[in-house]
């Protein structure tokens, strides 16, 4: 074979892998996606990220059989391990591709793709059954979880026991978000100015020790927040953050990402619908 014919046979076999590559993978499994340089494009401004299409993002709270002295409003924020588990194959079996916060952001703000039927995965409050029963349902079907820590419940043990330290570790090392939920659940609406040293500057440094990553979202205790404060979130080195069902500030959108909470009633046929009514429309 001549170099010159070793030359045409080597780029028409690159060609013929390069076809191949872009077969998509199966639910629940990473994807490639198509990533734009952010270096060359304009951030979007608020009105084009509150026209882009609302990713699904789940929340949930403790995964674990409810008892009799829990109150009705507790209720909701309990789902069985069981039930948990019907609704994560049931996300897979539907077709559905976890995403953690930074393709959220970069869809957002630059235009990124996402992999089909994208859909985030969030924990609140740092329990530990969601390590035990959520990180492992979530790799069972090649899922990844963003969980938003509370820093004063690591390590403790009680009526709720709360992941450790090298829990939180483990989970940032197989490829999860770990995200600031506060020191202690302090109502955000109602923050002075030393609480932005206490309840957010010393958790991230906390949870950055933990990890060894960065930690750049934040996850709003009970949903709540105060539009005026919601610059300093940025100030104070988060990208995004992370309410309940209500709606988004119209200024701050990176900064209001909506989820809904998958209560113990549904059933996984209740939850797929309410994705759908929820989080599959734009606004014009």
């Amino acid at each position: 074979m001549t170099v010159f014919s070793a030359v045409i046979f080597l780029g028409m076999l690159m060609a013929a892998c390069a076809g191949h590559a872009d077969k998509r993978n199966p639910a629940g499994t990473s994807v490639s996606v198509t990533v734009i340089d952010s270096g060359s494009i304009k951030p979007a401004d608020s009105k084009t990220i509150l026209s882009r299409r609302e990713v699904p993002v789940l929340c949930y709270h403790q995964i674990r059989n409810a008892n009799a002295s829990d109150s009705k409003r507790a209720h909701d924020d309990i789902i069985s391990p069981d039930k948990f588990k019907q609704h994560i194959k049931m996300l897979a079996d539907s077709g559905y591709h976890s995403i953690l916060p930074d393709q959220l952001y970069n869809y957002l703000v630059y235009g990124n793709k996402l992999p089909e039927k994208p859909i985030m995965i969030t924990f609140d409050d740092t329990d530990e059954d969601q390590f035990i029963t959520g990180a492992s349902t979530l790799k069972k079907y090649g899922f990844k979880g963003v969980y938003f820590v509370m820093t004063v419940s690591i390590g403790r043990k009680g009526r709720i026991n709360y992941m450790t330290a090298a829990q939180i570790k483990q989970l940032a090392n197989e490829g999860n978000t770990i995200a600031s939920h506060t020191y202690d659940h302090k109502n955000f609406a109602q923050f002075k100015e030393v609480d932005w040293i206490t309840q957010i500057d010393e958790p991230t440094k906390k949870l950055k020790a933990i990890t060894g990553k960065e930690v750049k979202y934040f996850a709003f205790p009970y949903g709540v927040f105060k539009s005026s404060y919601l610059h300093k979130l940025k100030e104070h080195g988060f990208k995004a953050a992370f309410i309940l069902s209500t709606a988004r500030d119209e200024n701050y959108p990176l900064y209001t990402i909506r989820r809904i909470i998958d209560p113990g009633r549904y059933s996984a046929k209740n939850l797929y619908y309410s994705i759908n009514k929820s989080f599959n429309k734009t606004k014009t």
